[in-house]
């Protein structure tokens, strides 16, 4: 056999081999399920629906966890330096879309996830969090589903609980700037309703205890509103001892919170948001792009009610809520 034959058929099989390398790893591709990165932010019964909600709309969608796709879930615990870490895990173990449940996770995936989707679920205030210029048009690999509470309707259903509120205490946490945003945004709505305003910030659930006392002691307010706070619906236990002691009713925004000592709020739904977010998850994996997706929200809340709490501070149910949902107090 001649050199140049020997040389042609060394060429042909370098070919071959390159295809078949080529083949393979299209192959493998192909295979390969997506890994979906969850980081929620604390253990609580608001997130921990939102979550369930994701994992229940991936399973509509025909997503079954370790069959068609991974699910990575991390939960920081309310600890910064968790969500820093399980933010950069997701990054060096290249999930292909990263979710953030809660304004402090969306961050710390924004800021450390810069080449490939990240959603995020539950956060009030996406521009104000500087996750996006634009809510419609998002300008960066980063969308979600918003939490914001509709305002006008809890003031109202305050009003109607408690008509002759004079005071009313707004308590959130000051490092939360979801929870601080939608304080300011209802205070400003309080004063214009003519109503007096005593505001109390916390910077952790340690400081709950002390400052709750301090805000309903000696009859200065009539009712308290809390915020999409992460911090206080982890540690709804400690206000709400604090609070039927007063006999002051509390007003949060979220249903799980009304679950857990709240009287009543016009909520929104977070097994809902967690389906919504489960939607956007399915346009992704199915190759919608981020910047098409503008953020979303549920636009009208659903009025819930503790009836046993109602009835534990002596408030009669208002008519134009007889047939609202009730919700069973958690132990």
């Amino acid at each position: 056999m001649n050199k140049k034959v020997i040389a042609g058929l060394v060429v042909l099989a370098g070919i071959i081999g390159i295809s078949g390398v080529v083949e393979s790893k299209k192959e493998h591709e192909a295979n390969k399920i997506p890994t979906v990165g969850v980081l929620q932010f604390m253990k609580h019964p608001a997130l921990d629906a939102i979550n369930q909600g994701i994992n229940d709309e991936l399973a509509k969608e025909g997503y079954h966890k370790g069959k068609n796709i991974k699910i990575d879930f991390q939960n920081a615990q309310g600890d910064q330096s968790n969500l820093k870490t399980m933010a950069t895990r997701f990054s060096s173990e290249h999930a292909d879309i990263s979710v953030g449940i809660a304004t402090p996770s969306a961050i710390a995936l924004a800021n450390t996830i810069k080449n490939k989707p990240v959603i995020f679920s539950a956060v009030s205030d996406p521009i104000g969090s500087k996750l996006l210029k634009d809510e419609q048009k998002p300008d960066r690999n980063i969308t979600g589903v918003s939490d914001k509470a509709p305002l006008p309707g809890q003031l109202k259903l305050m009003q109607k609980f408690v008509p002759n509120m004079k005071t009313m205490g707004v308590i959130y946490t000051s490092s939360d700037d979801s929870a601080s945003t939608e304080a300011k945004q209802m205070i400003k709505l309080v004063e214009a309703a003519g109503i007096k305003v005593k505001t109390y910030t916390i910077t952790s659930s340690n400081d709950l205890n002390q400052t709750s006392q301090q805000m309903v002691a000696n009859h200065q307010v009539d009712a308290v509103f809390v915020p999409t706070d992460n911090t206080i619906a982890g540690a709804m236990p400690t206000l709400i001892k604090n609070t039927n002691a007063a006999k002051v009713p509390v007003f949060p925004t979220v249903d799980t919170m009304v679950s857990a000592g709240g009287v009543a709020a016009n909520s929104i739904d977070q097994h809902e948001l967690g389906v919504m977010t489960g939607k956007m998850i399915v346009k992704e994996l199915k190759g919608e792009q981020t910047k098409d997706l503008p953020v979303e929200y549920i636009k009208q809340g659903k009025v819930v009610i503790n009836q046993k709490q109602a009835d534990e501070l002596g408030l009669k149910i208002p008519v134009a809520y007889q047939d609202a949902k009730r919700v069973n107090e958690e132990k």
